[in-house]
């Protein structure tokens, strides 16, 4: 099931950009504290380095990602997830504007 709304919580207004407009995000925090973020990355191929754990919930569109360490591209598409670990990196790939939640921790 993909995620179409969440309510209920704080959201910074200033996007967090990476990537020279690539990757476009906002930082939302739940009323317990826990912090995700939504946002979208366009047509490109691109590494993000993690800090904690991430789930990558692809809510439109889709990807191919690759984690560090391994040499297969998989895809992410509607309603499914995948995990990074934390301090660790994962290679995107995009054809299509590929929505998303990011879930920390």
């Amino acid at each position: 099931m993909t995620t179409s709304r969440i309510d209920g919580v704080a959201v910074t207004t200033q996007a967090n950009v990476y990537f020279d407009g690539k990757c476009v995000s906002h930082s939302i925090t739940f009323p317990d504290g826990t912090k995700k973020s939504v946002g979208v990355v366009l047509p490109a191929t691109l590494t993000f380095n993690t800090g904690a754990p991430e789930i990558m919930e692809c809510v439109a569109g889709g990807c191919e990602y690759k984690l560090a360490g391994t040499d297969a591209w998989l895809k992410s598409s509607p309603g499914e997830k995948f995990n990074v670990p934390g301090n660790s990196s994962f290679e995107i790939r995009v054809t299509e504007a590929y929505h998303y939640i990011c879930h920390f921790g």
